[in-house]
């Protein structure tokens, strides 16, 4: 398969009174047309300022950001403005991102009337196949976000994100806000949806169980930085980040006979602002060393397997030999 989306070096800092906050430092990753590339990590580590600027809505600060064979950072004018109808996103709160001025109907027309592209009739036809396609039901048209719950309110923000028909669509937490039995109505609604019309997501969590449902690959955040990515299935059987471990050590088990060791992490999170060069995690990290203090890259330590830890292989080694004795 080819890159539907390719970053490079992609940096977006905030400036505060306090100095530079790195939200998204030096990041370099890739999504397959049609795969769903999962990114978690606990909340302030910069996944949304990440998804939000691999779609513009936020303009980086530096790297490039390569869409479908275009470098989106050097846009302008229609082709800025075709990009933005093959990228859309689905926000994490399905009350607050929608008007509540409006209804079912408008709030899912609104994109196509901006465009100017589509006739009334047209609107009108694609609204009507979208409600019926996001299981929205038809009685509903005339109703305010306000009358609705969440699971519907998302279904509504769904079928918006699909109204010009996009090739990427960034998943912000989309089912984070919603009760556990409607979040498996809305992943399972979204994997049906890739299937039938061959999106592309980077869905944002931070529920290990979700990501492991939905992706093919999984990339770890930890403050600005992608510290582990890899195929989903490595990733649970083989993770070699501390982090990566620690994240994958509190998913809840219900098997009573192989109770897993729950990894605390100890130490003070380092600011974001100007965090110097050393690795982001080696003040919450037993196996910090002077080496940790010039760094970490991202590097590949098995074949499609890439970790930001510079003692990823003899930690993994370690593990392995205790876990055989």
């Amino acid at each position: 398969m080819a890159a539907l989306l390719e970053v490079q070096n992609l940096k977006k800092y905030f400036k505060s009174p306090a100095g530079t906050v790195h939200a998204v430092d030096d990041i370099t990753l890739q999504i397959e047309k049609g795969e769903t590339m999962g990114l978690v990590g606990e909340s302030g580590c910069g996944k949304s300022t990440l998804g939000r600027t691999l779609i513009h809505l936020n303009e980086s600060t530096d790297g490039k950001i390569i869409f479908d064979g275009k470098d989106v950072t050097r846009l302008k004018g229609k082709e800025m403005a075709q990009f933005r109808r093959d990228v859309q996103m689905i926000f994490q709160d399905p009350y607050s991102s929608l008007d509540p001025r409006q209804t079912v109907s408008d709030i899912i027309k609104e994109p196509m009337r901006l465009t100017g592209t589509m006739s009334s009739s047209e609107v009108e036809q694609r609204t009507k196949e979208l409600m019926d396609i996001v299981g929205i039901e038809k009685r509903l048209r005339m109703c305010y976000p306000h009358e609705l719950d969440g699971g519907r309110r998302q279904r509504v923000g769904i079928a918006r994100a699909l109204a010009l028909k996009p090739k990427f669509i960034v998943c912000d937490e989309p089912v984070s806000a919603l009760d556990v039995s409607i979040q498996a109505q809305i992943i399972n609604l979204l994997m049906d949806l890739q299937e039938s019309m061959g999106l592309t997501y980077l869905f944002i969590t931070h529920d290990m169980s979700v990501v492991k449902h939905i992706s093919q690959k999984i990339c770890v955040m930890y403050l600005g930085q992608v510290v582990e990515m890899c195929d989903r299935n490595e990733l649970f059987a083989h993770p070699m980040h501390p982090y990566t471990k620690a994240l994958l050590s509190a998913i809840p088990t219900v098997d009573i006979h192989h109770k897993k060791e729950r990894i605390l992490l100890k130490g003070e999170i380092k600011s974001p602002i100007d965090p110097g060069a050393e690795c982001r995690f080696c003040s919450r990290c037993i196996y910090a060393n002077e080496g940790c203090k010039k760094g970490a890259k991202l590097r590949e330590v098995r074949p499609g397997h890439f970790v930001a830890c510079n003692e990823a292989e003899a930690i993994n080694l370690a593990g392995e030999t205790s876990a055989s004795k």
